[in-house]
């Protein structure tokens, strides 16, 4: 009797210690990137029609927005003061994914995406963030895309620009 009661405690004990498995959804996983899709595309969207207050909605307020030229490293504040005259003219920037790759993992996603702009194929890449309102851009970078080939006749426009911005870094 004894021997029974031992089997019963150490089986319950082991099946209490069991880990139990979650399987991932991934129905879950494509909602959640089209929920990011439809947030940067209409982020893209508000900024092509002036729309200030949904294109800055769309940011955290402690977001940083990094634009294409070297000084430009913006948080929140500083980026909406800078963009606000852009917007009140009735046409801030208009920007075309045509291409983007979404990664998750838990509450935070990063995504990089090719761009059709008035600059070119540009290149945007960011961090985004999942509070109870949803997704939010924490953080943005935009790049202008420059062909290998190139890359030594930029080199040459930008080398006295690279020069003094870092003399006023130092």
């Amino acid at each position: 009797m004894k021997k029974v009661i031992y089997v019963l405690a150490v089986g319950l004990l082991l099946s209490n210690c069991e880990k139990k498995v979650v399987p991932s959804d991934k129905s879950d996983s494509a909602k959640e990137k089209q929920a990011i899709t439809v947030l940067l595309d209409n982020w893209h969207k508000s900024a092509a029609e002036a729309n200030f207050e949904a294109y800055f909605n769309a940011m955290t307020n402690n977001s940083v927005f990094i634009g294409t030229d070297a000084s430009e490293n913006w948080n929140y504040t500083d980026f909406k003061q800078f963009s606000k005259p852009y917007f009140d003219k009735g046409k801030a920037w208009s920007f075309t994914a045509i291409q983007r790759n979404i990664y998750m993992k838990d509450k935070v996603a990063w995504f990089d995406e090719l761009l059709n702009t008035h600059m070119g194929i540009c290149r945007g890449s960011g961090v985004l963030t999942k509070n109870e309102a949803g997704w939010a851009i924490e953080h943005y970078v935009l790049s202008l895309t420059i062909p290998n080939d190139n890359i030594d006749a930029v080199k040459l426009i930008n080398k006295e620009k690279d020069s003094l911005f870092l003399k006023s870094i130092k």
